[in-house]
């Protein structure tokens, strides 16, 4: 039996060295990563946050004035709530347009590419063509096509099929202007939604689809009682991800419109970056990213506590 507890022990030490000689391997790598965290991540959220409770001064940082929760006031109910209401207004309108035609779109071409069985690497690439088009390209492609006057493009084709009499001048107008930002949105998504639900589909067993076809059940029958269930993870991930991305919108804002007529299309990202880089307002521009971050904190956990499902 002492033999037995002394060799147990020795086991334990041998094992007990062997772990601390891999902690000892790992842990410079482990540190490097802590450092860079801290002070790329960290640091950066503790210091806007501390920001946003000041009224900054970017050229003395140390003459700034701590003025507590007023640039949080301001926003809500002080002399700047009616632009940033309609700066989060129009972040809603963004995710409530292009977030749900987005993922249909992208779910039905999903669906058709996963089932061509020829040139379906090539379809593929195409669709996802726009995703890799840089903001700024498709922003001056935009400019072109809903150009005032006969000389846009769309504005061309709509009269010369006579659904308008007249030339509408999309960026005069707040709906109209909004209505352009919308649809940039969605063709700029619908290829990453794509991409992702593709993947979902081709995690689907075939063997479930050719019993349900031998048990009579139609395509739309299958699709309805197999395929959108089984791809409910899927959209879950393209859901949060899409609404994370309805409030980062910034370039298409920017580029677009830069927030006009009047501000009446500025986003909470365009807003926020005007008040900082154009009014020097920098205090009152972290307060806003604060919100912003609050606010997508806030959806996610609502929607983790009313729209879950089975992980298996």
């Amino acid at each position: 039996m002492g033999v037995r507890k002394v060799e147990k022990n020795s086991l334990k030490r041998t094992s007990l060295q062997k772990g601390l000689r891999q902690w000892v391997a790992v842990a410079p790598f482990i540190l490097i990563g802590f450092v860079f965290v801290c002070i790329f991540v960290i640091y950066p959220q503790i210091k806007n946050i501390w920001m946003s409770l000041t009224e900054y001064n970017i050229m003395q940082p140390s003459k700034s004035v701590f003025i507590g929760l007023q640039n949080y006031a301001k926003a809500f109910v002080g002399d700047e709530h009616d632009k940033f209401w309609m700066a989060f207004r129009n972040v809603i309108l963004y995710g409530v347009f292009t977030i749900p035609a987005g993922m249909i779109i992208g779910l039905i071409l999903a669906v058709l590419v996963n089932g061509v069985k020829r040139f379906g690497t090539f379809f593929r690439a195409m669709l996802y063509l726009p995703v890799l088009i840089d903001w700024i390209v498709v922003s001056i492609i935009f400019l072109y096509l809903f150009a005032d006057g006969k000389a846009g493009l769309v504005n061309y084709y709509l009269m010369k099929l006579h659904i308008l009499q007249q030339p509408i001048s999309w960026f005069s107008d707040t709906w109209t202007a909004n209505a352009v930002i919308w649809i940039f949105g969605i063709w700029k998504s619908v290829g990453w939604v794509m991409i992702i639900y593709l993947a979902g589909l081709q995690g689907i067993s075939k063997d479930i689809y050719e019993a349900a076809e031998i048990d009579g059940a139609t395509g739309t029958q299958r699709f309805w009682k197999i395929t959108v269930p089984l791809i409910k993870p899927t959209t879950y991930y393209v859901l949060i991800n899409l609404i994370i991305g309805s409030f980062n919108v910034f370039f298409a804002v920017y580029m677009l419109t830069s927030g006009g007529p009047v501000g009446t299309t500025d986003v909470l990202q365009n807003y926020m970056y005007n008040q900082a880089f154009k009014y020097m307002n920098f205090g009152y521009a972290c307060a806003i990213s604060v919100i912003t971050g609050l606010s997508i904190m806030l959806l996610t956990v609502f929607r983790d506590k009313f729209f879950k499902y089975e992980r298996k």
